[in-house]
């Protein structure tokens, strides 16, 4: 199996995820796979970075209205 097939597998009584790294035309990304969602995001590196910068209140925040982040509304 190559690098770009490898894929990490995230689970817990809340959410699943799927994470693998892919190549792009402008790149290498890490593709982050909501199944139960149906949703999926492919990041770069900068994008990435950025979020090591956020605190961890940030992350509540958007857990706190998960329905509204999906749908845009912030």
């Amino acid at each position: 199996m190559g690098e770009e097939e490898q894929e990490i597998r995230i689970s817990n009584e809340f959410a699943s995820i799927i994470v693998r790294k892919v190549r792009t035309r402008n790149g290498e990304r890490l593709e982050i796979e909501s199944p139960g969602l149906d949703l999926r995001i492919r990041l770069d590196a900068l994008q990435m970075e950025s979020i090591v910068w956020q605190k961890p209140e940030f992350f509540s925040e958007l857990l706190a209205n998960p329905l509204e982040a999906r749908s845009g509304k912030r």
